[in-house]
Formats: C-alpha cells, structure tokens, sequence
C-alpha cells in the first residue's frame, strides 16, 4: 500500500466529498493507504481546505457543509436549553 493517495484517488476523494459523501471518501483513503480512521478523517479535513483554496467555485459546498454541524449543535442545544427553563418554570 502507499502512504498517499494517488492522483485519480484523490479526485474520487474530491468528487465524493462535493457529492455530500464524506464517508465515502474516508473508505477511499482508507482503501488507498491501509491506515485507519482517525488519520483518513485528518487528511479529509486536511484536503478540504486545499481544495477550496484549489477552485472556490467548484468547492464553495464544502465550506458550507463543514460549519454545518457546529450550527446544527448550537441550534439543538439552545431549542433544548429554553424547553428546561419553560419546564423549570412550570413547575415552580
């Protein structure tokens, strides 16, 4: 196995990662080199960045899909927050 993947894996990479496909492009690596997950997961979010910096245009869904979660959490745990202190409220 090599160490990095080749050039016409990485465009695979890069064509999951545009598709919504994270996961997908981690097992390419992973297929690619035999290493595991933590260090596939930190060469995706490594090549996220060189990608966009690449071709903004073709990448710019990448930059939005990778806050995604963040926002996601924050509104989940704000919706959840003002529930406890309309319940807290109820009952005292």
């Amino acid at each position: 196995m090599q160490d990095q993947p080749t050039q016409e894996q990485t465009e695979a990479i890069a064509n999951a990662l545009i598709g919504g496909r994270r996961l997908e492009a981690i097992k390419i690596y992973r297929t690619a080199t035999g290493k595991g997950l933590g260090d596939a997961k930190d060469f995706i979010d490594a090549l996220i960045p060189k990608l966009v910096e690449q071709d903004p245009e073709k990448y710019k869904a990448l930059v939005r899909a990778q806050g995604a979660g963040c926002a996601s959490a924050l509104i989940a745990c704000t919706g959840l927050g003002a529930a406890v202190v309309l319940l807290v409220k109820a009952f005292a």
